[in-house]
């Protein structure tokens, strides 16, 4: 089983880079912390991710809340 990985400079905006959401790095993991978002994993001490099938779970997820 091969699983895409994500990180959240590719999740996250910042005034300089568009992320596939439109909400800041802080809140991402205020979304985290409070349960909102999928909890991610360290590949290694400095290194972060998110599985990109959660992440588009998440997505999916909101979608269906606003229709």
């Amino acid at each position: 089983m091969s699983s895409r990985i994500i990180r959240i400079a590719d999740i996250a905006s910042t005034a300089t880079k568009i992320g596939i959401l439109p909400v800041s790095p802080a809140t991402i993991w205020r979304w985290v912390r409070v349960g909102k978002f999928p909890k991610p994993f360290k590949l290694g001490p400095c290194v972060t991710v998110w599985n990109l099938s959660d992440v588009e779970e998440f997505i999916a997820s909101q979608s269906t809340i606003i229709s």
